[in-house]
């Protein structure tokens, strides 16, 4: 009782504490407990505080480099006990740089060194170290059993936080989300214990870490339920004659009446990208060329148009295709992929005429007399052959399950150079865009994806759009777990009662 007393006082007198003392009180305690870390100053401590976005750059209090669970343990103690907020960071491509803790002064575990995968060849299940990227997953899975597990396109982002927040890609239409595929994972929680989740194994958190999970605690190990890989799949394209606010409203409503009733087949992958210079639907379909040109005919007569750049091959080829990237197998340290933006994002149902008309009309008035760099992606999300939307809706505290409701997925992304700055006058351009969507909404209609996070929105919001009716559940959750909020981040869900 006495000790426990002097620990809470000492962590009360430090809660307290200058960020200076706090920062060698940290550093103390990590060297104490013989955790690994960069040195202030050192090139990995430059590699590792460098954010993805770099018109959000923070400075962390110190930098862990776990190699193993003790490791990690010992991290998160020391935080606890020294009153320092800790995030976990595995491939660093937060758009807010919540990896870095979104504010100055956090305890960052950085996780890129441990990312082993191994296949069990009885069972299928895949073990998955939390710094592992999608890339290098998704090559060893094919090497070891040609096996595969849905996730995104990017082979540099992190499969941590990526799968604990859902994970949409080129694979999620036909088998869903990255989050859906998790079995169970080993969590380090806000007192320093790990436990096991799973179906059967503390399954409030385990359903809150598939949908919010770096709120709960540090993931050290994911086992991945898998599928076998397709033998072919066929990347193509399809122009959109999108050229003016009436083509646009025209041609998107008619996609969507098409998606809604049905018309994408199960095996269908599709998303429309457009920029200043093309609209083009970009899709991939796992089976060969020949079923593919079959499947699509309805869709070529819905948008007027026709296929080009047609490419067949095996998985790990349309893995390939849609990396936009040289390398795929990325492992350990020293990614330094960076970007310099404002992005936002929009989960929709199907858009009512009078909505489609105001989006429209701000791509054409806005969007094509903006000279920046932006883009906009409209992910065909949902509708009644969707593995997406088929997950029942109380089974994980992903929230974006309904057919109906929750038809498209989009992602609005601004950019300059990265030796610019993002100019303060710039965010009005996709806040507006959204507005012309939300404004014509109902609240249950819409949401936003916590993985295109958008750090501008306040706390209150920003729970509320990421998480819709998960929410009370999840702060519920978090009281009992983490109820000091160790696990910190300014849009983090809050604990109840607070």
């Amino acid at each position: 009782m006495r000790l426990t007393l002097a620990l809470s006082i000492t962590a009360a007198v430090l809660a307290t504490a200058s960020p200076h003392a706090k920062k060698a009180a940290i550093d103390a305690c990590l060297e104490a407990a013989k955790v690994p870390v960069d040195a202030p100053g050192s090139a990995d401590w430059e590699t590792d505080s460098n954010p993805f976005n770099l018109r959000l750059p923070y400075t962390p209090a110190a930098i862990a480099v776990p190699t193993t669970l003790e490791h990690i343990q010992a991290a998160v103690s020391c935080a606890a006990k020294v009153g320092v907020k800790v995030n976990p960071k595995s491939g660093g491509h937060s758009y807010a740089s919540f990896g870095l803790g979104g504010e100055d002064g956090h305890l960052i575990v950085q996780l890129d060194r441990l990312y082993n995968v191994t296949l069990d060849s009885k069972t299928k299940i895949a073990t998955v170290q939390p710094g592992a990227r999608l890339g290098h997953v998704a090559t060893a899975l094919y090497d070891q059993g040609k096996r595969a597990f849905s996730h995104g396109t990017c082979p540099g982002v992190g499969v941590g936080g990526h799968s604990i927040h859902g994970g949409f890609g080129f694979s999620s239409h036909t088998h869903g989300l990255a989050v859906d595929w998790i079995a169970g994972a080993t969590v380090v929680l806000a007192n320093g214990s790990a436990v096991h989740v799973s179906e059967t194994e503390n399954r409030d958190l385990f359903w809150a870490l598939r949908g919010a999970g770096s709120n709960f605690g540090i993931v050290t190990a994911f086992e991945f339920n898998t599928f076998p890989a397709p033998e072919n799949v066929t990347a193509f394209e399809v122009n959109l004659p999108w050229n003016n606010a009436s083509a646009i409203a025209k041609g998107w409503g008619n996609l969507q009446h098409w998606l809604q009733t049905g018309g994408m087949p199960e095996k269908l992958n599709m998303r429309v990208f457009a920029n200043r210079g093309q609209n083009v639907l970009h899709g991939l379909y796992h089976g060969n060329t020949t079923e593919m040109k079959a499947e699509v005919q309805t869709l070529l007569k819905t948008v007027n148009s026709t296929l080009s750049n047609v490419r067949e091959s095996d998985w790990m080829g349309g893995i390939a295709h849609y990396a936009y990237s040289n390398e795929i197998d990325i492992t350990g340290p020293g990614y330094d992929t960076v970007e310099n933006f404002y992005s936002k994002s929009l989960v929709t149902s199907a858009l009512p005429t009078e909505v489609l008309e105001s989006v429209a009309q701000y791509w054409e008035d806005e969007a094509r007399s903006n000279t920046r760099d932006w883009f906009i992606i409209i992910d065909m999300y949902g509708g009644p052959n969707s593995a997406v939307t088929k997950v029942p809706a109380a089974a994980t505290s992903y929230p974006y399950r309904d057919p109906k409701d929750h038809l498209f997925l989009y992602e609005l992304y601004d950019r300059v150079p990265n030796t610019g700055s993002y100019p303060a006058n710039g965010f009005s351009f996709l806040d507006g865009w959204v507005k012309s969507f939300t404004d014509g909404l109902d609240e249950s209609q819409w949401g936003m994806y916590v993985n295109y996070a958008d750090p501008r929105m306040n706390r209150t919001e920003a729970q509320n759009v990421y998480y819709r009716k998960s929410l009370p559940r999840l702060r519920e959750i978090k009281k009992q777990v983490d109820p000091t909020e160790l696990f910190y981040y300014p849009q983090a869900v809050q604990p109840a009662g607070l």
